[in-house]
């Protein structure tokens, strides 16, 4: 699967992206083969999935830590997003070819058999670089242990945000004394507030982009707004399914009301929208760079609360070690020392609009001049809404492909939303009993993480 919500932003981003790394001399793929030259003490290779402006903030990180640690050489390499990438290296790992260090969605940890695909962070000597577990969100970290060890450093989290314009919010007096939208904490106080906004707007301009029928954007909502009802997916055991349906048919007739009630035009293109004066779009983090490169007056904030509990999808980028037979000595030591850097020293990847993992980061004058950054990033880190923690969860796993056409269709009214869940329900049923592939084990036999 490709990577969710391909378009023009992300094109322009992609081309932006390889511009910026040419421009300073990097490399879209393995930008440090130069730099493995014979006489280096400690020879660490990384892979990585990240492309576009993503990529080029990535390198420039890097290059950094090369002109930190001048006796660590890296070879950095930029495999295809999404499922090829989770494929070639769970072969890597699985045939002992695997690198020294590699970057892995914290969702897809459960099913990528750590102890046996992946190696256990030594949390002691991540203290000797300055990564420790009190610096980090504790829900975040503990999203990386798996029986009691740590498999996913986490980098970063990427979340889902309600983004706002300025311009048409104030000329429908939306916006508070210090200019930020206030979150709505109903649906129908969220419903009014859509109301006067389409008030401003020219004929044919859609009032909020929801990405109806994109299938990862649908999922990802969903699991914001299921959060925020305390919803649960299976219990402890991860033996039964908990899923409740009735609050799945709440959340899917609130994302319909936006199509039935005219403030969502299905298909539109939403980021462009926004730029042409749709005065709401919920997008990814990922969409910052686009929106600052437009110089557009907007804000962005967390999902709004609707449903009382605050919380909003996120997703992590995080370290992993994936398995080597015999893993220790320099290059490992290496490896270390590169995701302590890259986690420690994390301003300049917010630049693409993730919020930082390592809490000082926070504290960065750096870091306190990005706008809208600050704005959403402290609030998101605190009510981060995830997917279960089980092996077909994760960023492109299978709960997204399978259940986010289902949320499509209730959106675009090819089916009932009260049908439509107990249908996702019954999705969740197949699975549970399902083996993953990777270890042949049911979720109910796979080690224990944190709560599903």
């Amino acid at each position: 699967m490709g990577q969710p919500g391909l378009n023009r932003r992300h094109f322009l981003g992609a081309a932006g992206g390889l511009v910026t790394a040419a421009s300073l001399g990097f490399a879209a793929l393995g930008s440090g083969a130069d730099a493995l030259a014979a006489g280096s003490r400690t020879r660490v290779r990384y892979w990585n999935l990240f492309q576009g402006g993503d990529g080029a903030n990535q390198a420039a990180m890097v290059d950094a830590f090369r002109a930190a640690h001048p006796g660590t050489a890296v070879k950095d390499s930029t495999l295809t997003w999404g499922g090829p990438y989770y494929t070639k290296l769970a072969m890597a790992a699985a045939g002992n070819r695997a690198p020294d260090l590699a970057v892995m969605h914290q969702g897809r940890v459960p099913g990528f058999a750590p102890g046996r695909l992946l190696d256990p962070w030594d949390t002691g000597l991540l203290a000797e670089y300055g990564v420790r577990e009190a610096d980090f969100n504790p829900v975040l970290w503990k999203r990386g242990v798996v029986d009691g060890e740590l498999y996913a450093l986490p980098l970063d989290i990427h979340v889902q945000l309600c983004f706002y314009r300025k311009d048409v919010c104030r000329r429908a007096g939306l916006l508070d004394s210090s200019g930020r939208l206030p979150a709505a904490t109903s649906t129908d106080d969220w419903f009014a507030v859509l109301k006067e906004a389409r008030k401003q707007l020219k004929k044919g301009q859609q009032t909020l982009g929801l990405h109806v029928n994109d299938q990862n954007f649908c999922w990802w909502f969903f699991v914001a707004f299921y959060r925020q009802l305390g919803g649960a997916y299976f219990d402890d055991t991860r033996s039964d399914v908990t899923f409740d349906t009735d609050k799945a048919t709440e959340i899917l007739e609130f994302f319909r009301k936006h199509v039935t009630d005219g403030y969502v035009t299905p298909g539109e293109t939403d980021a462009e929208a926004f730029l042409a004066g749709s005065p709401f779009t919920w997008e990814g983090n990922w969409s910052v760079p686009y929106f600052n490169d437009e110089k557009v007056d907007y804000g962005a904030q967390p999902l709004p609360p609707v449903f009382g509990a605050p919380a909003t999808h996120a997703e992590s980028h995080s370290f992993v070690l994936p398995h080597r037979t015999g893993r220790g000595g320099p290059a490992d030591e290496g490896a270390y020392r590169l995701a302590a850097y890259l986690v420690t020293h994390a301003s300049t990847w917010a630049l693409g609009g993730h919020v930082p993992a390592h809490l000082p980061t926070f504290k960065d004058p750096d870091y306190l001049k990005l706008a809208p950054q600050t704005e959403y990033s402290r609030p998101a880190m605190d009510h981060q809404a995830n997917e279960p923690d089980i092996w077909f969860a994760g960023s492109t796993g299978i709960l997204a492909q399978r259940l986010g056409p289902v949320i499509a269709s209730s959106n675009l009214g090819s089916t009932a939303p009260g049908k439509a869940a107990r249908r996702l329900k019954a999705l969740l049923e197949q699975l549970l009993a399902a083996k993953n592939p990777m270890t042949g084990r049911t979720a109910a036999q796979e080690p224990k993480g944190a709560a599903v």
